[in-house]
């Protein structure tokens, strides 16, 4: 049985289902809600999914690049599995690392704390 924190490659993009739930398909068949407990309006719903739209090319990009970057690795002696592992932890390394320093650069000057200050 697979372990319910492995990550499931989609092979679908997201939609919104017919309770406004933003879900994909998975490598396995299966329907995944990406963002459980999140219930959009009419209004929601369209802008998500013009952002989506919008966003397409741009994941197709990058899942092209994902899958180059894999074809990569793989020739080493990493297994594919333990590759995409490596990729998705580094993605989301680097992406919380982003969204951390946007949050930094909100902060007001006068609100920051130096580790030297008493």
């Amino acid at each position: 049985m697979e372990d319910q924190d492995d990550p499931v490659t989609p092979l679908t993009g997201p939609t919104l289902d017919a309770e406004g739930h933003l879900t994909y398909v998975g490598e396995d068949g299966r329907r995944y809600v990406v963002v459980d407990g999140v219930e959009l309006d009419a209004e929601g719903s369209a802008q998500v999914m013009e952002a989506l739209q919008a966003a397409g090319p741009l994941l197709q990009e990058i899942e092209a690049l994902c899958h180059g970057w894999l074809d990569l690795v793989v020739d080493s002696p990493l297994l594919r599995e333990e590759a995409m592992a490596l990729l998705l932890a580094t993605l989301e390394t680097v992406l919380e690392a982003s969204a951390d320093d946007s949050v930094d650069d909100d902060t007001p000057e006068g609100n920051t704390t130096d580790e030297n200050t008493p």
